[in-house]
This record gives C-alpha cells, structure tokens and sequence, in this order.
C-alpha cells in the first residue's frame, strides 16, 4: 500500500436528528469528528467513505478535508444498518500526531507448528484481538503470532513472546495466554482406548471395592 495517507472530503452537516435520513436517501452518511477540539458534524458522499474506510480499517490515518480545514482523522465507530448493511453514522476520532493513542490490532498466525506433527489436534487462541498503543502513525492493524513455538503439545505462547513492531507498545498482561495447543476429541478417546479406559474392559477381582456383605458376615 501506498504511504500516501488517505483522504475525503466533506461538508458541514445541519441536519441532525431524525432529518438525517432523508440525507441518506440522497447517497450521503451524516459523521462527527470528536477529540482535539470541540465535536463537528459533517457529512460525507457515502459511496467514497464506504471505499476509503474499506481501505483504512480501523488503524489507518484519514484527512478529512472540510473546505480549506483538514482534520486529521481514525474510524472508530462505523454504524451500519442490521439487515441492509447500509452505512447509518461514522464517528471520527481526531488525532494529534504527536501523542500516542490506544487501539486494537488482530492476531494473526504466522509459521508452522511442531505439535502438529506430533499429536492429532489445532493451535488454539484464547484471544483474537490484542491492546496497543503508538502514535497515531504507528499504529498497526495486526500483530504476528509465531506458532512455531508451539513445538510439542505443552508448549503455550503467551503476551510476553509476542514481537511488536517498532513504536507499538502492546498493553495486555504479559503473562495472558494468546495461543496453545489442544487436542482433538477423537485423539483423546483414542488413547484412552489404548490406555484400557474403554471399551471392552473385565475388570479383575482385586480391582471390584467391596460396598456389602452377605448376613453370613454380619457378626464379627
């Protein structure tokens, strides 16, 4: 991708309320910047904010040119219609580039697991998402897990072993469990069945817990 930040233009909105939705019907999506200085609605021609927001996600800087003002700009909240999928609002966050913002970037496995080939099951993740904070500029949309650490089944790869990229401070506690390994079902009744666990199974006389006596034994 181009390091050319992405750009859209709007206009001053003064339409609020329920007068929004004939807005809507005209192909334009009523938004609000918020952050650094005092909320401003605007509104955008929906079909180029559906483009540019399918481009930034959630982590990639947006210049919303407003006539000769520019603000500088995250999605952090993209409101759609339940059914339709039509865009309803769009809350904009205005950054200042000089201080660092939280955000939340995916987890996504990288490499080859050695469990795998070890036992008959999935790496597992206990979390999808994960906490950062950077500068605005910084800011990433995912976080690389590296699942060849998972070399045998007990190995589990947790916060701490996770590389962040330069300027990314990841936020969770290094000691929470991100992935591990686990078993497939099937592997687990398998080897209780070799274990003797199951199926056909007599057991000895030794084995049987006597719970009863006959009245013959009553009197000791």
């Amino acid at each position: 991708m181009s390091n050319e930040r992405l750009a859209i233009d709007a206009d001053i909105r003064e339409v609020t309320g329920k007068k929004v939705k004939q807005l809507r019907r005209e192909g334009i999506t009523p938004a609000v910047i918020y952050g650094a200085t005092d909320p401003v609605n605007v509104q955008l021609d929906t079909r180029i904010l559906r483009r540019v927001l399918r481009q930034a996600g959630g982590s990639s800087l947006i210049d919303v040119k407003i006539g000769s003002d520019k603000r500088t700009v995250l999605a952090r909240d993209i409101q759609q219609h339940l059914t339709r999928g039509d865009l309803v609002h769009v809350d904009f966050l205005e950054v200042d580039l000089k201080i660092a913002i939280s955000g939340e970037a995916e987890l996504v496995a990288v490499g080859v697991s050695g469990a795998m080939a070890e036992g008959s099951g999935t790496i597992g993740f206990a979390m999808r998402t994960i906490e950062i904070e950077a500068l605005p500029e910084d800011l990433v949309s995912e976080i690389e897990v590296d699942i060849s650490l998972i070399a045998t089944t007990d190995d589990v790869i947790t916060v701490a072993d996770l590389v962040a990229p330069k300027g990314v401070t990841i936020l969770a506690d290094p000691e929470e469990t991100v992935a591990s390994f686990s078993f497939d079902r099937a592997a687990i009744e398998d080897e209780e069945d070799e274990d003797g666990l199951e199926g056909d199974y007599e057991p000895s006389a030794d084995s049987v817990e006597v719970i009863g006596r006959g009245k013959e034994e009553e009197d000791f």
